[in-house]
């Protein structure tokens, strides 16, 4: 297959391809001391991300999976980003999959009435804030968050976007 981007809904058939992803840029590259086992929504994401509204993408490089984005929808016109992964050597303008990836959940935010996006990560993933900033997310502090964000314990930083 030609070497080209393409980003499309995801399914339980890529659990493992996308735990592999994770866990790679979790605990290899950043050396985070976070588990697949703390994250049991990626061994059923139909069920934590489409059933409830939300959704779950890959970018894949032909037919390689390269990286993720995942939205839950938490109601309230509210929804929470997850799994903004991409593999290093695809990540920057090269490619834009991290772009692409986003552009395509915001665009799924827009069609659903989501006007509020709010997503946690850690504060060693400098490269994802900035291209969070650059995206015109804003960093918030925990408290700031509404009381049904589904906080994950691993997150010590917040960021909030709202759509108009």
């Amino acid at each position: 297959m030609e070497d080209t981007l393409t980003i499309k809904p995801i399914f339980n058939n890529y659990c493992d391809q996308v735990i592999d992803i994770v866990r790679t840029i979790q605990q290899v590259e950043f050396n985070l001391p976070i588990t697949i086992d703390q994250q049991p929504d990626l061994k059923d994401i139909e069920t934590n991300y489409h059933q409830g509204g939300g959704n779950f993408w890959g970018a894949f490089w032909g037919d390689e999976l390269i990286g993720t984005i995942a939205l839950i929808n938490c109601g309230h016109n509210t929804g929470c980003v997850r799994k903004m992964f991409v593999k290093k050597e695809y990540r920057g303008r090269a490619t834009g999959a991290a772009q692409q990836l986003l552009n395509v959940m915001l665009d799924y935010c827009r069609s659903k009435q989501i006007v509020h996006v709010y997503l946690g990560t850690v504060h060693q993933l400098k490269a994802a804030h900035r291209f969070y900033e650059r995206n015109g997310f804003s960093a918030i502090e925990v408290d700031d968050l509404p009381d049904y964000f589904p906080l994950m314990k691993t997150d010590n930083m917040f960021f909030q976007l709202h759509l108009v």
